[in-house]
Formats: structure tokens, sequence, C-alpha cells
């Protein structure tokens, strides 16, 4: 039986898993999950809905967390679940807690309607989160109603376009039109956009010209993925046009992408497992009890240190921190083109990940320098 025919025992329909694709570097940068309602569908919902919301939010991050990828998690959240008060909030955090995963490897994606009668004990809730190093995240951005200044409000790490929005801005030129303003918008509010369910290779590549970074769908992977497996990212044939309008100064949190965190106390052999089990993994954040920074580990150089003679054997069950380094920190409101000029300091790890900081200096993220490089000289 191989891995994922084990997974898949181990979770029969528990949960659907879908890759978050970033298009810059062909690589899984997290795992969407939606845990599988309990029973048939004909057993009618629980009286509670918002206890039953977080039931299934939590079930899912549990269900991402057993799969044993390093990756952040994404799942979703219903807007008035949120609105409910402390008390389902608590449970939430709890839940959430006990996968063992750190609040920062997870986005929680809020989605629903945003009426103004909400809004109070929303922007609260959505406060609380923040507060508590979880990566915010609206979903159906177009279509869902959702009030523009509850954009800022939210300082949102992840807006996610909604879905048949997308789809027809490939052949409805006032959609792609609303599309094209809704990522701007999004890149001046330093957040990233997310366009899910893309089924064709068209659709694909008509974000990733609207500057659409971050992609799901079955044009990418089948419904079976699972970590670790292939996925298929669609390319422009040879001579086609694409467009690059990143506009004027881009801030270094539009090239953001979600760090692999272990604590700083991780041994090498947990790093390295953790390495072997994602090939797009350029290097892990180990992070203190207050989600700071301690180091970095690089994976070309780490590996080349345990491939060395008795490399393993030296070091597997002893500190991963000693052969890490300092972590290049660069806080998230920067320019990218000092963020560049930054890397370029240091001759010996110019290409090494720089790490995005929030106002309180927690692990918002990892920036590879050769996509600033890319962006910034085309």
């Amino acid at each position: 039986m191989s891995a994922v025919e084990a997974i898949d025992a181990l979770l029969p329909a528990r949960a659907v898993f879908h890759p978050v694709v970033d298009l810059g570097t062909g690589t899984v940068v997290a795992v969407e999950a939606h845990a599988a309602p309990i029973g048939p569908s004909r057993v009618p919902m629980r009286a509670d809905p918002a206890s039953e919301d977080v039931r299934r939010a939590v079930e899912a991050a549990r269900a991402g967390a057993d799969l044993g990828s390093p990756l952040p998690i994404q799942i979703g959240l219903r807007a008035e679940t949120l609105c409910q008060g402390e008390d389902v909030l608590a449970g939430l955090h709890r839940g959430l807690a006990e996968t063992g995963r750190r609040p920062q490897e997870i986005i929680l994606c809020v989605s629903g309607g945003f009426p103004p009668a909400v809004r109070p004990p929303l922007t609260a809730a959505l406060g609380g989160l923040r507060r508590a190093g979880y990566l915010v995240g609206f979903a159906g951005l177009g279509a869902a109603h959702a009030p523009l200044d509850l954009l800022v409000d939210g300082a949102c790490y992840l807006l996610k376009l909604d879905p048949d929005l997308a789809r027809r801005a490939m052949s409805e030129p006032r959609r792609a039109s609303l599309v094209d303003s809704l990522v701007q918008l999004a890149h001046r509010l330093e957040t990233h956009v997310l366009a899910p369910r893309m089924t064709t290779r068209e659709q694909v590549l008509r974000m990733r010209d609207a500057g659409v970074r971050l992609v799901q769908g079955p044009a990418l992977a089948p419904p079976e993925w699972r970590p670790g497996m292939p996925i298929h990212i669609p390319v422009a044939a040879p001579g086609e046009p694409a467009r690059h309008d990143l506009g004027l100064g881009p801030r270094v949190s539009e090239f953001t992408l979600p760090a692999v965190t272990m604590p700083h106390t991780a041994t090498a052999g947990e790093v390295l497992t953790a390495l072997n089990s994602e090939t797009g993994i350029t290097s892990i954040v180990l992070v203190d009890e207050r989600q700071r920074p301690r180091c970095t580990v690089d994976r070309t150089r780490f590996l080349l240190r345990l491939s060395g003679a008795y490399g393993h054997a030296l070091h597997a069950r002893r500190p991963a921190a000693r052969l890490a380094d300092p972590p290049r920190l660069v806080p998230r409101t920067v320019p990218a083109v000092a963020a560049l000029r930054a890397a370029g300091r240091e001759d010996d790890r110019v290409y090494d990940d720089l790490v995005v900081v929030d106002e309180l200096g927690r692990c918002f993220g990892i920036v590879r320098v050769a996509d600033l490089i890319r962006s910034l000289s085309g």
C-alpha cells in the first residue's frame, strides 16, 4: 500500500484537500481543507449553526494536520459564526490548538455576508484572531456583500475571489475589468489574491496576467490530491502575450508567501523530515513561543551538512538551530526594492529567503529573493 493509499484508509471522506499553488514558483504553499459533514446529507444540521461551523473548521484543521505536511492549512469560517462572541471564539481557539498547529500556520478564510448590523462584533473578532497570530482572509470577493472599508479594518492576509466571477472573467469583458480592479486594490492594500476552482489552463493564465499569484482548482490538481502528489502548472504558449503590472512601489507584503515554521527547539532530524515531505520548501523558520523568528534553516546548506560523512549521525538528534542562520528580517510594510537591497548586503546569503515580520515581530511569512529580482527587473 502506498503512502497516499494509507492516508486515504485513515481518512475515508473525512476531508477534501486542495493545494494553494503559487504561480510564481510553481510550488504548493498551503493546503486548503474542507471537513465532510457528519453522516448522510439527509441528516439535518445541528440547531446551533455556529457550533457546527466551528466543529467543521476544527475537523478540517485536524484532518490537514494528520496528513503530516508542514505546509500552512487554510480553513473556512462563516462571518455569522465569528459574530457570536467570546464563547464561540474560545471554542475555536481550543480546537485549533489541539491540532498541534501554531496560529501563524492557519489561514482562516471568512465567508458569508457582512451586513452593517454585524460589523462591530465582526471587526472585534477579526482583531482578536489577528492578535492571536492567525492569518485572516475573506472569501467571495467581488460577489459577497463586503464593504470595501472592511477590507481595511480586517487587515486581511488573503482575499479569495468569487469563483464564478473569476471564471466568467474569461469571456465577459466587464467582469474581467472588475477582477483587474479588485486585484489592483488588493495589491495596494498589501494583500494576496487567491483565484479558486480554476478548471482550465486558459483561466489560470488569465488570472496570472491579471496579477493573481495564488490559484486553486482542477486545472492544477485532481480531486484526490494529497500533499506530496504532483501538481500541474499551466504555461503560456511561445509568443503568447502576458501582462505584468505591479504598479509603482510594491510593498514586500505583495511577495510574501506562507512560512513553514517549527519550534526553535526542533531537532535536525525533525527539520529533515519536514524538508523531505515537500520539495518546494526552500527554508524553515524556527520560532520561539511567541512566534518570533529565532533562526532560519536554508534547505540547500542544511541538506549538504547532513549528507556529508557522518552528517546524519552527528546532527540528527541535536538541535537544528546549530545548523541554522540568523533570520534576515524585514517588516511587512517596507518597499520591495528596499528588501532587495537588504538582501544584497550579505554576499554569502544573498539568495536566502527573507523573513517578513508583523508589527509585533512575529513571523508573517517569507519572501524568496529570486521573486523580487524577477518582478522588479521586469
